[in-house]
Protein backbone atom coordinates (compact mmCIF):
# COMPACT_ATOMS: atom_id res chain seq x y z
CA UNK A 1 0.00 0.00 0.00
CA UNK A 2 0.99 3.40 -0.97
CA UNK A 3 2.59 5.45 2.50
CA UNK A 4 0.60 8.46 1.73
CA UNK A 5 -2.94 6.06 1.43
CA UNK A 6 -1.68 4.34 4.95
CA UNK A 7 -1.28 8.01 6.36
CA UNK A 8 -4.76 8.95 5.63
CA UNK A 9 -6.48 5.38 6.68
CA UNK A 10 -4.03 5.52 9.85
CA UNK A 11 -5.01 9.18 10.51
CA UNK A 12 -8.58 9.04 9.59
CA UNK A 13 -9.26 5.88 12.23
CA UNK A 14 -7.44 7.93 15.00
CA UNK A 15 -10.09 10.56 14.44
CA UNK A 16 -12.84 8.66 14.51
CA UNK A 17 -11.49 6.82 17.19
CA UNK A 18 -10.99 9.78 18.94
CA UNK A 19 -13.94 11.04 18.33
CA UNK A 20 -16.12 8.27 19.74
CA UNK A 21 -13.92 8.68 22.79
CA UNK A 22 -14.36 11.80 23.58
CA UNK A 23 -18.19 11.22 23.36
CA UNK A 24 -17.89 8.60 25.94
CA UNK A 25 -16.24 10.54 28.34
CA UNK A 26 -19.07 13.66 27.91
CA UNK A 27 -21.35 11.38 28.51
CA UNK A 28 -20.03 9.85 31.74
CA UNK A 29 -18.29 13.18 32.75
CA UNK A 30 -14.78 12.46 32.95
CA UNK A 31 -11.95 14.58 30.71
CA UNK A 32 -11.20 12.91 27.40
CA UNK A 33 -7.18 12.88 28.01
CA UNK A 34 -6.93 9.52 29.82
CA UNK A 35 -8.62 8.12 26.84
CA UNK A 36 -6.92 9.53 24.01
CA UNK A 37 -3.84 8.81 26.20
CA UNK A 38 -4.84 4.95 26.05
CA UNK A 39 -5.68 5.21 22.28
CA UNK A 40 -2.10 6.15 21.69
CA UNK A 41 -1.06 3.43 23.65
CA UNK A 42 -3.05 0.89 22.30
CA UNK A 43 -1.53 1.66 18.30
CA UNK A 44 1.63 2.76 19.05
CA UNK A 45 5.44 1.06 20.30
CA UNK A 46 4.48 -2.14 21.45
CA UNK A 47 0.66 -1.80 21.41
CA UNK A 48 -2.35 -4.00 20.00
CA UNK A 49 -1.56 -2.54 16.30
CA UNK A 50 1.40 -0.25 15.90
CA UNK A 51 0.65 2.78 13.18
CA UNK A 52 3.81 3.42 11.56
CA UNK A 53 2.75 5.92 8.97
CA UNK A 54 1.12 8.45 10.82
CA UNK A 55 3.58 8.60 13.97
CA UNK A 56 5.53 11.53 12.07
CA UNK A 57 2.28 13.20 11.09
CA UNK A 58 1.13 13.04 14.84
CA UNK A 59 4.80 14.24 16.09
CA UNK A 60 4.09 17.36 14.46
CA UNK A 61 0.85 18.09 15.49
CA UNK A 62 1.46 17.03 19.01
CA UNK A 63 3.97 20.51 18.62
CA UNK A 64 1.44 22.72 17.20
CA UNK A 65 -1.07 21.39 20.12
CA UNK A 66 0.99 22.62 22.80
CA UNK A 67 1.87 26.12 21.25
CA UNK A 68 -1.93 26.84 20.52
CA UNK A 69 -2.86 25.87 24.00
CA UNK A 70 -0.60 28.47 25.65
CA UNK A 71 -1.44 30.90 23.05
CA UNK A 72 -5.07 30.57 23.96
CA UNK A 73 -4.80 30.49 27.37
CA UNK A 74 -2.69 33.69 27.06
CA UNK A 75 -4.93 35.29 25.22
CA UNK A 76 -7.41 34.87 28.36
CA UNK A 77 -4.96 37.68 30.30
CA UNK A 78 -2.94 40.36 29.76
CA UNK A 79 0.81 41.24 30.43
CA UNK A 80 -0.26 43.58 33.59
CA UNK A 81 -2.07 40.28 35.01
CA UNK A 82 0.72 38.25 34.37
CA UNK A 83 3.26 40.48 35.68
CA UNK A 84 0.80 40.69 38.69
CA UNK A 85 0.00 37.18 39.24
CA UNK A 86 4.55 36.59 38.96
CA UNK A 87 5.14 38.92 41.60
CA UNK A 88 2.51 37.49 44.09
CA UNK A 89 3.35 33.83 43.13
CA UNK A 90 7.45 34.20 43.46
CA UNK A 91 7.28 32.46 47.40
CA UNK A 92 5.22 29.83 45.88
CA UNK A 93 6.91 29.12 43.14
CA UNK A 94 10.01 28.36 45.21
CA UNK A 95 8.59 26.02 47.49
CA UNK A 96 7.05 24.61 44.06
CA UNK A 97 10.63 23.74 42.61
CA UNK A 98 12.21 22.81 45.63
CA UNK A 99 9.15 20.68 47.18
CA UNK A 100 9.29 18.65 43.68
CA UNK A 101 12.75 19.01 42.28
CA UNK A 102 14.30 17.25 45.40
CA UNK A 103 12.25 14.07 45.43
CA UNK A 104 13.24 13.41 42.24
CA UNK A 105 17.13 13.84 42.75
CA UNK A 106 17.23 12.03 45.93
CA UNK A 107 14.93 9.18 44.01
CA UNK A 108 17.95 8.94 41.10
CA UNK A 109 20.75 9.25 44.12
CA UNK A 110 19.07 6.18 45.75
CA UNK A 111 18.92 4.08 42.40
CA UNK A 112 22.58 4.49 42.17
CA UNK A 113 22.15 6.36 39.02
CA UNK A 114 25.23 9.15 40.06
CA UNK A 115 24.47 13.52 40.05
CA UNK A 116 23.99 13.76 36.49
CA UNK A 117 21.31 11.85 36.65
CA UNK A 118 19.50 13.28 39.79
CA UNK A 119 19.64 16.56 37.96
CA UNK A 120 17.51 15.01 34.96
CA UNK A 121 15.52 13.45 37.38
CA UNK A 122 14.84 16.30 39.32
CA UNK A 123 13.62 18.24 35.88
CA UNK A 124 10.90 15.39 35.14
CA UNK A 125 9.55 15.86 38.96
CA UNK A 126 9.84 19.41 38.63
CA UNK A 127 7.82 20.44 36.34
CA UNK A 128 4.12 20.11 35.40
CA UNK A 129 2.59 19.91 31.68
CA UNK A 130 1.13 23.45 30.54
CA UNK A 131 -0.60 21.24 28.05
CA UNK A 132 -2.28 19.04 29.82
CA UNK A 133 -2.94 21.43 32.82
CA UNK A 134 -4.24 24.26 30.15
CA UNK A 135 -6.98 21.75 28.45
CA UNK A 136 -7.90 20.46 32.28
CA UNK A 137 -8.92 24.13 32.94
CA UNK A 138 -10.42 24.59 30.19
CA UNK A 139 -12.55 21.29 30.16
CA UNK A 140 -13.65 22.15 33.87
CA UNK A 141 -14.93 25.58 33.22
CA UNK A 142 -11.74 27.17 35.67
CA UNK A 143 -10.23 29.82 33.29
CA UNK A 144 -12.39 32.56 35.77
CA UNK A 145 -12.01 30.94 39.08
CA UNK A 146 -9.98 32.83 41.83
CA UNK A 147 -6.96 29.77 41.88
CA UNK A 148 -6.16 29.88 38.36
CA UNK A 149 -4.02 33.13 38.17
CA UNK A 150 -2.18 31.55 40.89
CA UNK A 151 -1.63 28.14 39.02
CA UNK A 152 -0.51 29.60 35.45
CA UNK A 153 1.90 31.98 37.44
CA UNK A 154 3.50 28.92 39.12
CA UNK A 155 3.49 27.51 35.47
CA UNK A 156 5.15 30.17 33.81
CA UNK A 157 7.74 30.17 36.07
CA UNK A 158 8.17 26.69 35.95
CA UNK A 159 8.58 26.98 31.72
CA UNK A 160 10.72 30.17 32.28
CA UNK A 161 12.72 28.58 34.93
CA UNK A 162 13.54 25.61 31.99
CA UNK A 163 15.61 28.45 30.11
CA UNK A 164 17.98 27.91 32.91
CA UNK A 165 17.57 24.53 33.78
CA UNK A 166 17.91 22.73 29.60
CA UNK A 167 21.30 24.34 29.13
CA UNK A 168 23.08 24.14 32.23
CA UNK A 169 21.92 20.02 31.92
CA UNK A 170 22.86 20.30 28.56
CA UNK A 171 25.81 21.06 29.26
CA UNK A 172 26.62 18.54 31.93
CA UNK A 173 25.40 15.29 29.84
CA UNK A 174 28.01 16.22 27.25
CA UNK A 175 30.52 17.71 29.54
CA UNK A 176 30.34 20.59 28.41
CA UNK A 177 32.34 23.83 30.06
CA UNK A 178 30.45 26.04 32.72
CA UNK A 179 30.99 28.89 30.49
CA UNK A 180 29.29 27.06 27.23
CA UNK A 181 26.72 26.45 29.57
CA UNK A 182 26.68 30.23 30.96
CA UNK A 183 26.39 31.56 27.40
CA UNK A 184 23.44 29.40 26.50
CA UNK A 185 21.34 30.61 29.54
CA UNK A 186 22.47 34.41 28.58
CA UNK A 187 20.84 34.23 25.27
CA UNK A 188 17.84 31.90 26.66
CA UNK A 189 17.10 35.17 29.29
CA UNK A 190 17.86 37.84 27.22
CA UNK A 191 15.24 36.52 24.61
CA UNK A 192 12.25 36.12 27.13
CA UNK A 193 13.23 39.26 28.86
CA UNK A 194 12.23 40.72 25.04
CA UNK A 195 9.60 39.04 24.56
CA UNK A 196 8.57 40.43 27.77
CA UNK A 197 9.33 43.74 27.32
CA UNK A 198 7.60 43.42 23.93
CA UNK A 199 4.26 42.44 25.79
CA UNK A 200 4.03 44.50 28.46
CA UNK A 201 5.44 48.02 26.70
CA UNK A 202 3.74 47.32 23.07
CA UNK A 203 1.43 44.99 23.21
CA UNK A 204 -1.38 47.42 22.13
CA UNK A 205 0.78 48.03 18.34
CA UNK A 206 1.47 44.53 17.74
CA UNK A 207 -2.41 44.24 17.86
CA UNK A 208 -2.86 46.71 15.40
CA UNK A 209 -1.06 44.62 13.01
CA UNK A 210 -4.21 41.85 12.46
CA UNK A 211 -7.34 42.86 11.04
CA UNK A 212 -9.96 42.19 14.25
CA UNK A 213 -12.84 42.11 12.02
CA UNK A 214 -11.96 39.86 9.00
CA UNK A 215 -11.34 36.22 10.26
CA UNK A 216 -9.13 34.45 7.62
CA UNK A 217 -6.59 37.41 7.55
CA UNK A 218 -6.71 37.57 11.41
CA UNK A 219 -6.23 33.82 11.70
CA UNK A 220 -3.67 33.25 9.39
CA UNK A 221 -1.65 36.55 11.35
CA UNK A 222 -1.94 35.41 14.22
CA UNK A 223 -0.94 31.51 13.96
CA UNK A 224 2.09 32.61 12.46
CA UNK A 225 2.99 35.36 14.88
CA UNK A 226 2.29 32.52 17.46
CA UNK A 227 4.37 29.87 15.23
CA UNK A 228 6.91 31.94 14.09
CA UNK A 229 8.04 32.87 18.16
CA UNK A 230 7.92 29.98 19.42
CA UNK A 231 9.79 28.52 17.03
CA UNK A 232 12.86 30.84 17.75
CA UNK A 233 12.24 30.42 21.15
CA UNK A 234 12.78 27.18 20.93
CA UNK A 235 15.61 27.79 19.01
CA UNK A 236 17.68 29.30 21.72
CA UNK A 237 16.41 26.95 24.36
CA UNK A 238 13.41 28.73 25.57
CA UNK A 239 10.01 26.73 25.73
CA UNK A 240 8.27 27.10 22.68
CA UNK A 241 5.13 27.39 24.98
CA UNK A 242 6.40 30.24 26.49
CA UNK A 243 6.97 32.13 23.72
CA UNK A 244 3.13 30.93 22.23
CA UNK A 245 1.89 31.55 25.85
CA UNK A 246 3.26 35.61 25.78
CA UNK A 247 2.12 36.27 22.23
CA UNK A 248 -1.49 35.23 23.58
CA UNK A 249 -0.13 37.75 26.76
CA UNK A 250 0.44 40.57 24.30
CA UNK A 251 -2.69 40.83 21.90
CA UNK A 252 -5.31 42.74 23.81
CA UNK A 253 -8.79 43.81 22.89
CA UNK A 254 -10.96 42.90 19.99
CA UNK A 255 -8.26 41.38 18.42
CA UNK A 256 -7.41 38.70 21.58
CA UNK A 257 -10.90 38.20 21.88
CA UNK A 258 -11.82 37.31 17.99
CA UNK A 259 -8.43 35.56 17.73
CA UNK A 260 -9.74 33.00 20.55
CA UNK A 261 -12.78 32.60 18.78
CA UNK A 262 -11.27 31.44 15.06
CA UNK A 263 -8.34 29.73 16.79
CA UNK A 264 -10.29 27.72 19.49
CA UNK A 265 -11.55 24.45 16.35
CA UNK A 266 -7.69 24.29 15.87
CA UNK A 267 -6.49 24.42 19.29
CA UNK A 268 -9.19 21.29 19.69
CA UNK A 269 -8.18 19.28 17.28
CA UNK A 270 -3.72 19.66 18.26
CA UNK A 271 -4.52 19.60 21.36
CA UNK A 272 -6.31 16.18 20.95
CA UNK A 273 -3.92 14.76 18.94
CA UNK A 274 -0.94 16.09 21.11
CA UNK A 275 -2.46 13.52 24.03
CA UNK A 276 -2.61 10.55 21.08
CA UNK A 277 0.79 11.16 20.10
CA UNK A 278 2.32 10.94 23.54
CA UNK A 279 0.60 7.31 23.97
CA UNK A 280 1.66 6.12 20.24
CA UNK A 281 5.43 7.74 21.41
CA UNK A 282 5.44 4.88 24.21
CA UNK A 283 6.54 1.53 24.68
CA UNK A 284 4.39 0.40 26.58
CA UNK A 285 5.92 -3.26 27.10
CA UNK A 286 9.55 -0.91 28.46
CA UNK A 287 7.05 0.86 30.73
CA UNK A 288 6.48 -2.21 32.99
CA UNK A 289 9.85 -3.01 34.22
CA UNK A 290 9.16 0.35 36.04
CA UNK A 291 5.97 0.80 36.68
CA UNK A 292 6.17 0.22 40.58
CA UNK A 293 8.87 2.79 41.36
CA UNK A 294 6.86 5.59 38.97
CA UNK A 295 3.59 4.57 40.71
CA UNK A 296 5.82 5.34 43.76
CA UNK A 297 7.64 8.41 42.68
CA UNK A 298 3.86 9.77 41.02
CA UNK A 299 2.18 9.34 44.69
CA UNK A 300 4.75 11.26 46.38
CA UNK A 301 5.34 14.61 44.13
CA UNK A 302 1.46 14.42 43.60
CA UNK A 303 1.63 15.21 47.44
CA UNK A 304 4.52 17.82 46.60
CA UNK A 305 2.34 19.67 44.02
CA UNK A 306 -0.78 19.49 46.03
CA UNK A 307 0.86 21.06 48.73
CA UNK A 308 2.97 23.66 46.41
CA UNK A 309 -0.35 24.99 44.27
CA UNK A 310 -2.26 24.85 47.77
CA UNK A 311 0.43 27.19 48.79
CA UNK A 312 0.28 29.81 45.81
CA UNK A 313 -3.64 29.85 46.40
CA UNK A 314 -3.37 30.48 49.99
CA UNK A 315 -1.58 33.24 49.22
CA UNK A 316 -3.72 35.13 46.95
CA UNK A 317 -6.68 34.59 49.44
CA UNK A 318 -8.06 32.01 47.86
CA UNK A 319 -10.65 29.56 50.18
CA UNK A 320 -10.16 25.99 51.21
CA UNK A 321 -11.93 24.65 48.20
CA UNK A 322 -10.31 26.42 45.85
CA UNK A 323 -6.53 25.59 47.36
CA UNK A 324 -7.31 21.47 46.74
CA UNK A 325 -8.19 22.53 43.20
CA UNK A 326 -5.12 24.55 42.61
CA UNK A 327 -2.93 21.69 43.86
CA UNK A 328 -4.62 19.02 42.28
CA UNK A 329 -4.59 20.50 38.67
CA UNK A 330 -0.80 20.77 38.99
CA UNK A 331 -0.54 17.07 39.30
CA UNK A 332 0.39 15.81 35.32
CA UNK A 333 3.83 16.45 34.64
CA UNK A 334 4.14 15.99 30.26
CA UNK A 335 6.11 17.58 27.89
CA UNK A 336 9.05 18.76 29.23
CA UNK A 337 9.74 15.87 31.46
CA UNK A 338 9.95 13.45 28.73
CA UNK A 339 12.53 16.13 26.49
CA UNK A 340 14.24 16.14 30.00
CA UNK A 341 14.56 12.59 29.95
CA UNK A 342 15.74 11.79 26.74
CA UNK A 343 18.38 14.53 26.88
CA UNK A 344 20.11 12.33 29.61
CA UNK A 345 19.20 8.96 28.07
CA UNK A 346 20.75 10.44 24.63
CA UNK A 347 23.77 11.50 25.95
CA UNK A 348 24.14 7.98 27.65
CA UNK A 349 23.64 9.25 30.61
CA UNK A 350 20.89 5.98 32.37
CA UNK A 351 19.07 4.15 30.14
CA UNK A 352 16.39 3.34 33.09
CA UNK A 353 15.55 7.16 33.28
CA UNK A 354 13.35 6.75 29.68
CA UNK A 355 11.25 4.18 30.76
CA UNK A 356 10.45 5.62 34.58
CA UNK A 357 9.94 8.76 33.24
CA UNK A 358 7.53 7.64 30.44
CA UNK A 359 5.79 5.87 33.40
CA UNK A 360 5.69 8.47 35.76
CA UNK A 361 4.68 11.00 32.90
CA UNK A 362 1.75 8.64 31.97
CA UNK A 363 0.57 7.93 35.71
CA UNK A 364 0.76 11.71 36.56
CA UNK A 365 -1.33 12.83 33.82
CA UNK A 366 -4.18 9.62 33.87
CA UNK A 367 -4.42 10.08 37.96
CA UNK A 368 -4.33 13.87 37.44
CA UNK A 369 -7.11 14.03 35.46
CA UNK A 370 -9.48 12.88 37.72
CA UNK A 371 -8.04 14.18 40.96
CA UNK A 372 -8.50 17.66 39.39
CA UNK A 373 -12.20 16.68 39.20
CA UNK A 374 -12.56 15.65 43.20
CA UNK A 375 -13.26 19.41 44.15
CA UNK A 376 -16.58 19.66 41.70
CA UNK A 377 -18.01 16.50 43.34
CA UNK A 378 -20.53 17.08 46.30
CA UNK A 379 -19.51 14.69 48.89
CA UNK A 380 -15.96 16.16 48.53
CA UNK A 381 -17.24 19.80 48.66
CA UNK A 382 -19.32 18.59 51.74
CA UNK A 383 -16.28 16.98 53.50
CA UNK A 384 -14.63 20.49 53.07
CA UNK A 385 -16.95 22.30 54.79
CA UNK A 386 -16.96 20.04 57.31
CA UNK A 387 -13.42 19.93 57.66
CA UNK A 388 -13.46 24.21 57.76
CA UNK A 389 -16.15 24.24 60.29
CA UNK A 390 -14.66 22.29 62.40
CA UNK A 391 -11.43 23.73 62.23
CA UNK A 392 -12.91 27.50 63.27
CA UNK A 393 -14.96 25.57 66.21
CA UNK A 394 -11.85 24.34 67.18
CA UNK A 395 -10.05 28.42 66.76
CA UNK A 396 -13.11 29.72 68.60
CA UNK A 397 -12.97 27.17 71.65
CA UNK A 398 -9.34 28.01 72.04
CA UNK A 399 -10.06 31.54 72.57
CA UNK A 400 -9.79 33.12 75.51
Amino acid sequence: MHETTLLLIEVGALLLAMSLLGRLAIRIGLSPIPFYLLLGLAFGNGGLLPFDASEEFFATGAEIGVILLLALLGLEYTAEELVIGLRSSRRAGILDALMNALPGAAFALLLGWGPIAAVALAGVTWVSSSGVIAKLLRDLGRLSNRETPGVLAILVMEDLAMAFYLPVLSALVVGASLVQGAIGVAIAVTIVVVILFLALRHGHVISRFFPAEHAEPLLLGVLGLVMLVAGLAAEVSVSAAVGAFLVGIALSGRVAANASAVLTPLRDLFAAIFFVFFGLATDSSAILSMLLPAAALAALTILTKLISGAYAARRAGVGTLGQWRAGLVLAPRGEFSIVIAGLAVGSGIEPALAPLATGYVLITILAGSFLARLPDAEWFRTAVRRRSAAKRAGLSAAKP
